[in-house]
């Protein structure tokens, strides 16, 4: 369907939001969809390396921390500034079944 979008239908439907939201709020609206995309990106970052140094440098399983129920619970970070918008993130409670 999005393929079948020619010049004009762009132009009609950026048109519209221009209209919809005006001048004024679009650099604002461009700005927060570029501080998301970044917190999105340095999260997959961070789960990438976590899950990375839990299976350890040789492939295999590390063994969870004796200590890892009293460790703080992580918090997603918000745009430098932005501290209203951190929040702290619910992790499942991770046991080794055998």
């Amino acid at each position: 369907m999005l393929a079948n979008l020619r010049l004009p239908e762009i132009l009609l439907i950026i048109a519209v939001i221009f209209l919809l939201f005006g001048a004024k709020k679009l650099p604002d609206m461009a700005r927060s969809l570029g501080k998301s995309a970044r917190i999105l990106k340095s999260e997959a970052k961070a789960m990438k390396k976590e899950s990375e140094a839990e299976r350890g440098a040789d492939g295999s399983a590390a063994q969870a921390p004796a200590d890892a129920a009293q460790q703080a619970p992580r918090t997603i970070q918000a745009a430098p500034g932005d501290v209203a918008s951190s929040r702290p993130v619910a992790e499942p409670n991770r046991t080794t079944q055998s």
